[in-house]
Order: C-alpha cells, then structure tokens, then sequence
C-alpha cells in the first residue's frame, strides 16, 4: 500500500507523523532521550547520506555540464546569464525584507524582560558565532577570491562548507576538457557522466528512507525546541511571533508572487506545474535545512519533471546551491533591522543600503548547510555598527525559519535554471515529463503528462 503513495505524500506524512511525535514527547512522560537516542540518528544517517554524495554529484554534473556546452563562448554567455540573474533575485529579496521589516516594525514591539531574558540565555552561542564572524571580518578584502582557489582539491572536497572551491575546480576542468582534442577528452567525459548517472542512482535508494528520515528529523527538532521546559519554546515563539511572520511573509512573497512572475516573463511554464514539479526538493529542503543536501533531489526534478536539459541544470545548480541564497538574504534583512529596533536603533538610509550590499555578497560566500545564515548575519550587523550580541533576539526561531528560507533558496535556483534553460531554448517541446525515477515505485499508469508550451 506504502508503495503507491506517492514520494512528495509520504514526506509529507513523515513531516505531520514528526511532529505529532514530538509533540506527544514532550507533553508526557515520555523521556526524551528516548528520541535523541533512537529517533534523532536516523535523521541523522538520513543527512548524512545526501551530504555524502553532495561533493560527487557537483563535481560529476559540473565537469560534464561544462565539457558539454560545446565551446567556451556558450560557457560564458550561460554562465554570465545565470550569475547575474542569482544577483538581481538576491538584491531583490534583500530589498523586499528591508521594506517589510521597516512597514511592520516587529523590533518595537519585543518586551523589555524578554529581550534580556533572550541575551542572557544564549550570550555563550552568540560569542562562539561572533568570534567565527570577527575571524572573517579580519581578513584582506580579496580573501574571498583567495578562498575560491582550493590549496587541495582532495581536501576541499571532503568539507561540504567548502563547495565554491569544487565549483571552481570541476568548471576549470571542464573547460580544459572543452579545449581538449575530442578523442582525447571523450573518455574523461565519459568516466564523469557514468559517474554522475551512477550518483543519481544512488539518490534514488537515499529517497526511498525520506519519509522516515524527515520523521525523525522533525521528531528531534520538536523535542530539542522544547529542552528541559516544554513551554519555554512557546514563550519564545510567541514573543518573537510578529518578527517570525515578517520573515515567512517575506518568504512566500518569493515563493508566490517573485518567482511566478520571473516564470511568466521569461518562460511559458506553468507556476503550478513546475511548484509540483519541484514539490519533493522543497520538502527535503525544509526537512534538511540545507540547500547542498538538497541538490542531488533538485537537479533530478528540474530534469525529469521540468525537462530542463543535463546541460543547462548540472551548470546553473550547483552554481545556484553555492552562491544564490534568496530565502537568506531576506532574512539577514529582516533580522538586521528587527535588531536594531528592538535595542533601539535607528537605521539611516544609508545603513539599510549597506544592508542590501552586504547580504548579497554575504550570500555568495554563505554555505549551503544549517545556520551558516547566522555567521554571515553577524557580518552584516557588524557592517551597520549593531552590536553582534543582538543575534540573541532571533536565535529561538532560527532553526524553524531556517527550513523555510532553505525552501525559497531552492525554489529560486529552480527558477533561475528553467529561466536560462528558456532563454537558450533547452527546454522540450511540448510536454513535461512526468516520469521521475525517485517516485519510481509509483503505478506507471497514474503519471499523467502536462502540456506546456515551449518558450522558443
């Protein structure tokens, strides 16, 4: 019966059975080291296995990609494309945060006693993380540059935060490949595209334990939420409820009004097929809170269920997964002026445009991992003098607004992927396929094709 369930549903009761769960948890007598001994590792193995093949997958689906465009002039016009649209989403995203926060105004209305309460209860995590962000704001203007260039590949890629450095290495590779003698280059080609089928392969076997990694995922969360005092979560949420829903609103402005019409001028793709069509990666990235994670999941829906060509996705999404950080963006925004109101602060104009130029290049170096969001935010704070320590406010909802942010930073590299992948006329005619193979245990006969014009 299992087995006709649909992926996306099976998560999805996997996510409502987790918090349920959870909820039982710490509602009764229930130990909840119960749940961080049994249930919390298979979360955990579930992480694990989709971070494992994260590095491969990018490596793997970048040299091909790349090797595959044909000649470097292509190469460029795809990749300057693609760069530059991640920009303007990110400056948009960042821009439509700052205007909520400063409508809605959530910082003025945060309690004196909660406030303190906040600082104090989480001034060690704010020091460890300001110490990571002090180490970062000391270092020379062009560090990031440096940073691109692995001093070992090997190295690089056995550390997930480390992915810009095998984004860059597989892109020089590839365009190595492309100014190599053809019968030279094939069999190279050849190695990483078996390799990157067999990858895929393996995402397959990965997706058939989700429902019940995403229950564990969620189980956990609720418990650690709660600690030691069940209702010292609710307080906290409540209390910072107005600044978590100036957030999701953000969020799903993105989500429902931001990418549909991005879709609308630039593609002929249906809003609502291609929301089903990348439904399971939103899942597994709310699940996961981690975009890289995600990826493997992600570049298979574009693929199968979108039709966007090997070519176009295998460039433009792990590139996306690195640098493209929409749903982050906005929140750093919001979060930096919710600080400031809330210590009593005023932001000049000039303050909140430097906001906006530092969340976007913040988010080109921010990893695709859990609460890398955080580090990145303190350099923000830094960059308008807010003290750093304010970061305490916002750490209680965190973890929850991470999933979410995590959901519109793969909704957007999805969109900017089928926006490319239009404008170089890579997308099928006519139909979308319906035929994924992470739902391959699904009836054949129940998938049903969607028409949807070309955008030639």
């Amino acid at each position: 019966m299992l087995k006709r369930i649909p992926l996306h549903t099976q998560i999805i009761i996997g996510l409502v059975l987790g918090l349920i769960f959870g909820l039982v948890v710490i509602k009764t007598n229930i130990p909840p080291q119960f749940t961080m001994d049994y249930i919390k590792p298979v979360g955990t193995i579930f992480i694990n296995a989709l971070k494992m093949i994260a590095v491969p997958l990018v490596l793997a689906s970048l040299i091909v990609g790349v090797s595959n465009l044909g000649d470097i002039s292509k190469l460029s016009r795809i990749g300057g494309k693609t760069i530059l649209t991640y920009m303007c989403t990110t400056v948009l995203a960042v821009t439509i945060g700052l205007l909520m926060v400063n409508v809605f105004q959530p910082g003025k209305s945060l309690p004196e006693d909660t406030r303190e309460s906040l600082m104090s209860l989480y001034d060690d995590t704010v020091g460890s993380k300001a110490t990571e962000a002090e180490l970062l704001q000391q270092q020379s203007p062009l560090q990031p540059l440096v940073d691109i260039v692995p001093e070992n590949v090997f190295q690089a890629a056995t550390d997930n935060a480390s992915m810009l450095q095998v984004v860059f290495f597989a892109i020089i590779v590839g365009i190595a490949l492309l100014q190599l003698p053809k019968d030279k280059a094939s069999p190279v080609i050849a190695f990483f595209d078996g390799l990157n089928d067999v990858i895929i392969k393996i995402v397959g076997y990965i997706m058939m334990i989700a429902p019940y990694g995403v229950f564990a995922l969620m189980a956990s969360l609720i418990v650690e939420i709660a600690g030691d005092n069940p209702d010292s979560a609710v307080e906290l949420l409540l209390a910072l409820l107005k600044y978590s829903l100036v957030v999701l609103g953000g969020l799903f402005f993105l989500i429902l009004v931001v990418y549909p019409t991005i879709l609308k001028m630039f593609t002929k793709v249906q809003y609502v097929d291609f929301f089903k069509a990348i439904r399971p990666a939103q899942l597994l990235a709310f699940t996961t809170s981690s975009s890289s994670a995600t990826l493997p999941v992600t570049m298979k829906q574009v693929e199968e269920e979108i039709g966007v060509s090997e070519e176009v996705s295998s460039f433009v999404l792990p590139l996306g997964a690195t640098i493209n950080m929409d749903g982050t963006s906005l929140y750093q925004g919001v979060a930096a002026v919710f600080i400031a109101q809330a210590l009593g602060m005023d932001l000049t104009l000039t303050q909140q445009l430097m906001i906006v130029l530092t969340a976007t290049l913040a988010s080109i170096g921010s990893a695709g991992v859990p609460g890398a969001g955080i580090i990145m935010l303190i350099i923000v704070l830094e960059s308008i003098n807010v003290p750093a320590a304010g970061i305490a406010l916002i750490i209680a909802p965190d973890r929850i607004l991470d999933m979410f942010r995590t959901i519109v930073n793969v909704t957007g590299d999805a969109t900017v992927c089928t926006v490319v992948a239009s404008t170089e006329n890579e997308l099928p005619d006519g139909l979308i396929r319906r035929s994924n193979p992470l739902t391959a245990n699904e009836p054949e006969e129940q998938t049903t094709p969607v028409e949807v014009e070309n955008s030639k």
